[in-house]
């Protein structure tokens, strides 16, 4: 049994690594991914200035009522401006205590200081090593957001070319590349004057894939599928040197790597797969993780079942009061389920924060946060283009 557990691992990394392999099968451990009476929701890719404008009116009119527009800053004490813009991904690792700590996935920190590239590859080799880090494994940035920079690096030659195009004193983050394909965002809201959270929203994160049928090129294939087709812009430039392959009948290519709507995941509602065991496992990673109770953290798991039952996952990110529900980006879902539930996020957000406050703790200023948001927008422009 342990050697196929072994062997299955071996198969996936191998998927993983690369966008087309001899794998034959996608989503391995994922529920099936069911087709929707429409390839995208109408409002899926809507600019966010247009989606967001009722929010901002909520924040505000929220903002009143409380005496405090930057009060939601205080939801989670223990994370830079609450995980609002421009904290630290590694930082946040660190808020959990040695329970939590177990199931996040190893990583480690480095800091492009300027020095010619041989001596920071040196260095960077050399963290990995303390951190027990080996190829192929995934870089990304530790502050940005909707998957901007994160790319599998598969050995010393593309990591540091990964190093050469980062930019200059900004922090890299190199984390084991977990041999699961399946992936979920869990979004986690407990109030501070309760003991128990709850799973407020559970999000499939699915790898887009194309199939070949032994005719048609990649390019062909993508334009033609009901999905990619309207997200071809994303995909094209990104696999440009495997445009005018053409692929065995059912090879799998895989467009997106990354977990992130923006840069063309599927997101499916997976809110079914929420249980009582999975809610406690996450209630005890929550409470020793060090002031927080509102945010999404993105996990890697093995089996559908497993995470049902709250086992064999790892946790590649936790995200603050920035997370959104994500499971609203099911192409089958609706507008009045959108706002309905962005509502009541932040409705819940200034809650959190109403308490945290009357608790001691005191939002930062607008101006911290503007400042932090224009250094981060400044950082994403420069960043590698994510796998």
């Amino acid at each position: 049994m342990l050697e196929e557990l072994e062997n299955r691992d071996k198969h996936l990394i191998e998927q993983a690594i690369t966008p087309t392999s001899s794998i034959r099968e996608a989503h391995v451990g994922m529920p099936i991914l069911a087709q929707r009476s429409r390839a995208l929701a109408f409002f899926e890719f809507w600019p966010s200035s247009i989606v967001y404008l009722p929010i901002v009116v909520q924040w505000l009119f929220k903002a009143v009522r409380y005496r405090g527009l930057t009060l939601p800053l205080c939801a989670n004490p223990g994370f830079y401006l609450g995980g609002l813009v421009g904290e630290s991904k590694a930082e946040n690792f660190r808020q959990a205590g040695d329970y939590a700590r177990q199931f996040i996935a190893p990583w480690c920190r480095v800091v492009n200081d300027g020095v010619n590239s041989k001596r920071l590859l040196t260095k960077t080799l050399r963290e990995m090593n303390i951190e027990g880090l080996s190829f192929p494994l995934i870089a990304k940035p530790d502050m940005g957001c909707r998957g901007r920079g994160v790319r599998i690096v598969r050995d010393r030659m593309e990591l540091a070319e990964y190093l050469q195009q980062f930019p200059e004193k900004a922090s890299v983050i190199l984390q084991e590349l977990i041999p699961w394909e399946p992936e979920a965002g869990i979004f986690y809201i407990r109030r501070p004057d309760e003991q128990k959270g709850r799973i407020f929203s559970l999000t499939l994160k699915y790898q887009p894939y194309v199939y070949g049928n032994g005719v048609d090129s990649l390019q062909t294939l993508i334009e033609q599928d009901p999905r990619a087709g309207k997200l071809a812009h994303l995909y094209l430039g990104r696999h440009r040197k495997y445009l005018n392959e053409v692929l065995e009948p059912g090879q799998p290519f895989r467009l997106a790597f990354t977990g992130s709507h923006s840069l063309g995941s599927i997101f499916r509602d997976g809110r079914d797969l929420i249980t009582e065991e999975l809610t406690e496992a996450f209630d005890r990673i929550s409470r020793d993780i060090d002031g927080f109770y509102f945010g999404r953290f993105d996990v890697r798991f093995a089996h559908e079942r497993s995470l049902r039952a709250g086992k064999d996952f790892r946790i590649v990110e936790i995200n603050g009061i920035s997370s959104e529900a994500g499971h609203i980006w099911d192409a089958d879902s609706s507008l009045k389920e959108v706002y309905k539930t962005l509502f009541h996020q932040y409705d819940m957000l200034f809650e959190i924060g109403a308490i945290n406050r009357k608790r001691g703790y005191k939002p930062e200023s607008l101006i911290q946060v503007l400042q932090s948001w224009a250094k981060e927008t400044r950082l994403v422009r420069r960043y590698p283009d994510a796998e």
